[in-house]
């Protein structure tokens, strides 16, 4: 049982953060962002290719995925989602184009292999009689450092508190000054970061392949619908919900049945609550 307990908090502090920063897009810019999971491919593979091609230090690895996940994010906004503004069934079929076609680019340039990411840390910890790896634990602290982090960036600058105010109002937030298209451009940014970041947690926690962005996308997805399209908090409780949930299952029954449960779950919410677990929030 503590070992089910210590691993789902680690599992969950991931799911945490793959889904914030998909979540974050559709607060604020109201879009469904289908090549998320994209996002967390090109961390992966930045890490990759640094640190362990050009064998950089793996924090430097890590800060330079960060800074390509944001450029990236950066320009599917100016290139794909600004100029379909207001057509959000366009943009959500052009951005889950665009990860088959960076898919694509990904097997050209890298092949179709899998690849074993080296830990960001090395070693085993002991919590007791459960032996957790060091790449696990540093995964869910990083995770709910750029968690806290965002809350903190949110709650107390001014691109911050525009955020909110585009999340609750875009028309009005315009009125008031504030420019919705720098603020959509920043969420874009933000998000691309600490999905790039998210994805070398990711990769590291599992491995490294041209379609690593299905996953994090079907659990993204699955947990904002449960816990309510655009809601910060349920996505976090809920993030903790699948996280013991797939931990339960593998742990007790069948590693087969993985995900199983969290699809009954999405079924359940969507026939029950349509709105999810907690309906939908500001920032």
């Amino acid at each position: 049982m503590f070992q089910i307990l210590i691993q789902g908090l680690l599992l969950s502090g991931l799911y945490a953060l793959i889904a914030v920063g998909f979540t974050l897009i559709f607060s604020v810019g109201r879009v469904l962002n289908l090549a998320y999971g994209v996002s967390l491919m090109v961390g992966g593979y930045t890490f990759f290719y640094t640190a362990q091609v050009l064998e950089m230090p793996k924090l430097v690895g890590v800060l330079l995925a960060i800074v390509v996940g944001a450029v990236f994010g950066l320009l599917k906004y100016r290139l794909l989602v600004k100029p379909l503004k207001g057509d959000h069934v366009a943009i959500e079929i052009s951005t889950l184009i665009l990860a088959v076609v960076i898919q694509a680019g990904i097997i050209l340039v890298f092949g179709d292999a899998t690849k074993i990411l080296h830990s960001i840390i090395d070693g085993v910890w002991q919590f007791g009689t459960v032996s957790i790896t060091a790449n696990n634990v540093a995964a869910a602290l990083g995770s709910w450092v750029l968690i806290l982090g965002l809350y903190a960036f949110i709650k107390k600058t001014h691109i911050g508190r525009a955020m909110q105010a585009v999340s609750m109002d875009q028309k009005g937030a315009a009125i008031s000054g504030v420019e919705p298209d720098k603020v959509n451009a920043a969420t874009w940014v933000i998000s691309g970061a600490l999905g790039a970041a998210a994805g070398v947690f990711f990769a590291s926690y599992t491995q490294l392949s041209p379609s690593m962005w299905v996953a994090p996308l079907i659990i993204a997805v699955a947990i904002v619908i449960v816990g309510g399209i655009g809601s910060i908090i349920g996505t976090l409780i809920v993030a903790h919900i699948i996280g013991f949930m797939e931990i339960i299952t593998t742990t007790l029954f069948a590693a087969e049945l993985r995900g199983v449960f969290t699809m009954i779950l999405i079924i359940a919410v969507l026939v029950i609550r349509p709105r999810g677990l907690f309906g939908r929030e500001e920032l």
